[in-house]
C-alpha cells in the first residue's frame, strides 16, 4: 500500500520533470514534488538502517559461539590488541593451549618459612656453640650432669636422670627455632581437635624436668617417661618416649585422626639431647586411665585367644547395647571396635595385637615373633593369645590403639590378611575417606604440622613414599571388600 501511494505521488513529478522546460511549474505542483522527495528520503533511510541492523545481528550470532569457547577455555578474558578485540581467522573455532597447574594440598604452601626463622637457621651454628658453652659451665658445677654428658648413657642405663639444670639450653633452642608444631593458618585441620593440638604442642615444646625409666615388672617392657611443666608451674608425667625406630607411632596418630577413628593417643617426634644420641624419638601422650591400679599392675587389657576372638565376632557382642549372655564368651569390647582395629592394623600392617605370632604372613628371621619362637605356635591357631588389647578404666567398651609399630616395607604379596579374618562389616566413615582419593592430601597437611617428624623422614619426598605404601594397601583393601562382600555400615558408637 505504501509503495502504490509512493508511485501515485511520484508519477506526476516525473511527468513534470519531462516537461520542465516547456511549461512553468505551479505552486501546487512544486508542493507535491517536495512532499514526494521528502517521503522518498525517509523510506530510503529506513530501508538502509534495517539492512545494516540485520547484518550486524547476523555477525553477532556468527561470533557469539566463538567468544563462548574462548570464555570457557581461558577463564573469561578475551584476546585483545592495542586496536581492540582480535577476530579469529576461523569463525567458530578457537584453539587455546593452557599449561596444566600443579596439584598441591592447600596447606603445603606453608612450607615457606618466615624470614625470621630463616635468619634463626643461619645463626644456628653460632647459637649452638654458645649454648654448648653454657652446658659445659653447668656441667663443671654439677657433677651429675657432667657424667651424663661424658658417658652419653642410654635410657636403660640412666634410671633417673635430672634434666632440670639443662632447661636453659632447651629454652635457648625454643627461642631460636620456635615450636616444632607448625600451624601457619588460623586453625588446624578439622580432623584434629583442640585437645589434640594442645597435646601436640605440649609434647613437643614442654620444658623437661627429668626423664625416668619405670619398670613394670614381669615380661612387660619398661617405660621411659619424661616429666614436664604443665603450664601452671606443677610437674607430672607427660609422655612416654619410644625408640627412634618406632616412628610409626607418629604416622599412626595422624592416620587415625584423618580416618576419623580417634583411637590413638597424640604423638609427636622430639629430640632429647642425652637420649638415643639426640635422634628424633616418638613421644606419646601419657594417659593414666590406662593404668587403673598403677604402673606395676599394668594396663587395663582384655585377655582373649584367637578362638575366643573369632567366637565373639560371631556373637556380635554389645550390639545395640544389648547385654550378652554370660555363656556367650563376650568380652567388654563393643563389636564394632574390632572392625575399626582390623582396618587400622591392616593399613599399617601392625600384627602385634591380633597376630603377634606372625601366622598371616611370611616373617623374616630378624622379626621378634621368629626370635622368640612365637611363629612355631601357628600350628595351634585357636590357642594363640591376642596382645595389647587395651581400654581405658572408665570406658571398657572402646579400644585404645597403643604401641602402633607398623611396617612400610611389606609388599602387597605378603600382607597379613589374617588381620581381617572374621570381619564382616567395616565403618562407613572410614571407607568413604579411603574412596574419596583425598587421603594423600589430608595426610600431607596433617603430617606437615610436626616439623621434626617431617624432616626426619626426608621431607616431602620421604613422606610421599610412605603415603604411596598406604595408598597401595587401600586399593588392596577396597578390592578385598568387594570380593568378600564386606558390608560398609555406620558405626557411630
Amino acid at each position: 500500500m505504501g509503495k502504490s501511494r509512493f508511485h501515485r505521488l511520484c508519477v506526476p513529478l516525473l511527468r513534470l520533470t519531462a516537461s520542465f522546460r516547456r511549461c512553468r511549474l505551479s505552486k501546487r505542483t512544486l508542493l507535491v514534488a517536495a512532499v514526494c522527495a521528502l517521503y522518498w528520503g525517509v523510506v530510503v533511510l529506513h530501508v538502509g538502517h534495517s539492512e545494516r541492523h540485520r547484518d550486524r545481528k547476523t555477525g553477532g550470532d556468527k561470533y557469539r559461539h566463538t567468544r563462548g569457547l574462548y570464555h570457557l577455555e581461558s577463564g573469561g578474558d578475551h584476546p585483545q590488541t592495542a586496536a581492540g578485540f582480535v577476530v579469529p581467522t576461523r569463525s567458530n573455532v578457537v584453539y587455546i593451549t593452557l599449561k596444566a597447574k600443579r596439584l598441591k594440598p592447600a596447606n603445603i604452601r606453608g612450607t615457606i618459612r618466615p624470614k625470621l626463622r630463616r635468619k634463626a637457621r643461619r645463626n644456628k651454628s653460632a647459637h649452638s656453640a654458645f649454648t654448648q658453652n653454657k652446658v659445659d659451665t653447668l656441667g663443671q658445677d654439677a657433677g651429675q650432669i657432667q657424667r651424663n654428658v661424658e658417658a652419653k648413657t642410654s635410657w636403660r642405663e640412666s634410671r633417673d636422670v635430672d634434666y632440670k639444670s639443662l632447661d636453659v639450653n632447651q629454652d635457648a633452642e625454643t627461642e631460636s627455632h620456635g615450636s616444632s608444631i607448625r600451624i601457619y593458618s588460623q586453625r588446624a585441620p578439622p580432623w584434629l581437635s583442640q585437645q589434640d593440638v594442645k597435646a601436640m604442642r605440649f609434647l613437643a615444646d614442654a620444658k623437661v624436668l627429668r626423664i625416668r625409666e619405670v619398670s613394670r615388672g614381669g615380661d612387660s617392657p619398661s617405660l621411659l617417661i619424661f616429666e614436664a611443666h604443665r603450664g601452671n608451674g606443677t610437674a607430672g608425667y607427660s609422655g612416654t618416649i619410644s625408640s627412634p625406630v618406632d616412628t610409626t607411632e607418629v604416622f599412626a596418630f595422624h592416620l587415625d585422626r584423618v580416618l576419623g577413628l580417634n583411637r590413638t593417643l597424640p604423638a609427636v617426634s622430639r629430640r632429647f639431647r642425652f637420649i638415643h644420641d639426640a635422634q628424633p624419638c616418638p613421644v606419646v601422650s601419657w594417659d593414666a586411665s590406662l593404668y587403673p591400679e598403677g604402673l606395676a599392675a599394668g594396663r587395663a587389657t582384655v585377655k582373649l585367644t584367637w578362638g575366643d576372638y573369632q567366637h565373639s565376632l560371631k556373637q556380635r557382642c554389645w550390639l545395640k547395647n544389648i547385654s550378652p549372655k554370660p555363656e556367650s564368651g563376650c568380652s567388654t569390647i563393643h563389636h564394632y571396635e574390632w572392625s575399626k582395629l582390623a582396618l587400622f592394623d591392616f593399613l599399617l600392617q601392625i600384627h602385634n595385637r591380633l597376630d603377634q605370632s606372625c601366622c598371616g604372613f611370611r616373617p623374616r628371621q630378624e622379626d621378634v615373633c621368629v626370635k622368640l619362637g612365637h611363629h612355631a605356635q601357628c600350628a595351634d591357631k585357636d590357642h594363640i593369645k591376642l596382645a595389647n588389647i587395651i581400654h581405658r578404666d572408665y570406658d571398657s567398651r572402646h579400644l585404645v590403639f597403643t604401641h602402633n609399630k607398623g611396617f612400610f616395607d611389606r609388599n602387597e604379596d605378603n600382607l597379613d590378611f589374617r588381620l581381617l579374618e572374621g570381619i564382616k562389616e567395616l565403618p562407613e566413615q572410614v571407607v568413604s575417606v579411603l574412596r574419596s582419593r583425598r587421603l594423600r592430601e589430608k595426610l600431607l597437611q596433617s603430617l606437615f604440622l610436626d616439623q621434626t617428624y617431617w624432616e626426619s623422614q626426608g621431607g616431602r619426598q620421604g613422606i610421599d613414599k610412605l603415603i604411596d605404601v598406604i595408598e597401595k594397601r587401600v586399593k588392596v583393601l577396597l578390592t578385598y571388600i568387594n570380593a568378600h562382600g564386606i558390608k560398609v555400615i555406620a558405626m557411630n558408637v
